[in-house]
């Protein structure tokens, strides 16, 4: 038997491409609670290129993820993660150098250029076994969501202190870090191989995007974020309009995300648990849309209705963000979840971009209420495309082991076995991988009939 344990190798590369993905993500986003603040100060600076510069980084990110990470099978995952940290370094020092609204946009560009999520994502999977990989993946999750968090926290409380340039100082010495993390602390990468669940197949792209559930989490994702981006236009104001000075902003956040995160926790077990999925997602962006529409009309009111706004707004995205990823992995075809997953992060940086762009012509146009008005405006475009989505099956995704004796059997053979045990959806077995990926019923999987078919003890921790 196979211990689930963590090799030491194994927990050394987690905890680094843990670490490295959590402080590129905390540097990327730190900017976004004070830029519209600081702005003024900033030569050409306008709504429009303040939105701009905070969301530029979501298109080159949009471009560049999926060809770094398909350049990282063919030149290898270090190389190809180091050049994108170099880009990263590059445009945080060009950021923290600037004096005009067009610096900072080159900066953030270039920082966005520096796309290796997907590359750190394979280098994981390259140095983690199938029965542990589970695991490891949740640890990259967890760590983007906590440096989100501490980023709505340290950017305010950072550019106080030491101004828009200090935040960008502190990413670019992050982004040196990084290297000596990747190349000090994360193993030695081994032979580079195609993990389907995590990694990109060009041969399913195609698929990927004519399935209309899945296009369905696609425009969430893209809708997601760009109302975030599209909001944090003029959220850092409103706030000073109503009375906190910039300086207690970063407090303001330490509250609204602490309870948004404790609002978030039951419904997630609702969702999972309950396997009520779909009541929670159609909840959830209906509470989205309720506080955008009421951040609108709090204009002239007290701080507090801003800020019970803002507390309902973090429910309901951190929620979404938690699980969004969740339905992709259910959704996804046997041994197209990596494939899956690539075009829902493009989707997310697309809106991103396109968030900042257009939250800064509203605000430009018409002021902070139409922001606000047109956000939610997109809520109600988004609950209306999922009103009629059918509940996804709570599935979960296996990779199970191939031994010899497994391999011996003809591909049609072995793949109708698997979809005979009890419990098994969907099947993928690729013999060349010596692996089948596999979509399963946990309450009704015969898991020893599995593992008699793989003639190995299989994966016991799924997505």
């Amino acid at each position: 038997m196979i211990s689930g344990l963590l090799l030491a190798t194994e927990r050394r590369a987690i905890i680094g491409l843990a670490s490295l993905y959590a402080s590129r993500m905390l540097g990327l986003f730190m900017v976004l609670p004070v830029l519209a603040l600081y702005a003024e100060r900033l030569d050409g600076a306008t709504p429009l290129l303040v939105g701009l510069a905070l969301g530029v980084y979501g298109l080159t990110q949009a471009i560049l993820q999926i060809p770094f990470g398909l350049l990282s099978d063919w030149i290898g995952r270090k190389p190809v993660i180091a050049m994108g940290l170099l880009l990263f370094l590059l445009g945080s020092v060009v950021a923290a150098q600037a004096d005009s609204i067009a610096g900072i946009i080159l900066g953030r560009c270039l920082q966005g250029s520096g796309a290796v999520a997907a590359a750190i994502m394979a280098l994981l999977a390259d140095q983690t076994r199938e029965e542990v990989r589970t695991a490891a993946m949740a640890s990259i999750g967890l760590s983007i969501g906590a440096a989100f968090a501490v980023a709505m926290v340290l950017g305010p409380l950072l550019s106080s202190r030491f101004g828009l340039s200090g935040i960008f100082w502190l990413t670019a010495a992050l982004a040196v870090l990084g290297m000596l993390v990747l190349w000090r602390v994360i193993p030695k990468a081994p032979k580079r191989l195609l993990h389907r669940d995590v990694g990109l197949d060009r041969q399913q792209f195609k698929s990927m995007l004519s399935r209309l559930d899945l296009l369905r989490l696609d425009f969430s994702i893209f809708s997601l974020h760009l109302i975030l981006m599209a909001i944090f236009v003029v959220v850092p104001s409103r706030l000073v309009e109503v009375g906190i000075a910039a300086d207690h902003h970063g407090w303001i956040y330490l509250a609204v995300m602490g309870l948004a995160f404790i609002g978030m926790l039951p419904l997630v077990i609702v969702a999972e648990k309950k396997r009520r999925m779909k009541m929670v997602f159609v909840l959830a962006v209906t509470l989205l849309t309720v506080c955008l529409t009421a951040m609108g009309l709090s204009l002239g009111s007290s701080w507090l209705s801003l800020a019970v706004s803002l507390i309902g707004f973090f429910i309901a995205f951190n929620l979404l963000e938690a699980t969004l990823p969740s339905m992709i992995s259910k959704l996804a075809p046997a041994g197209a979840k990596g494939t899956a997953m690539g075009v829902y992060s493009t989707s997310q940086f697309l809106g991103a971009f396109l968030g900042g762009l257009l939250g800064g012509a509203l605000d430009q146009q018409w002021g902070h209420e139409a922001v606000f008005y047109g956000a939610a405006l997109l809520g109600l475009l988004w609950l209306a495309s999922i009103m009629t989505m059918p509940a996804p099956r709570h599935l979960a995704s296996e990779v199970v082991s191939l031994d010899d004796r497994a391999h011996g059997d003809a591909l049609e053979t072995l793949m109708e076995r698997f979809a005979n045990v009890a419990g098994v959806e969907d099947v993928l077995v690729v013999p060349d991988e010596r692996v089948a990926y596999l979509k399963v019923d946990r309450q009704r999987l015969d898991n020893e009939a599995l593992a008699r078919i793989a003639g190995t003890q299989r994966d016991q921790g799924g997505a």
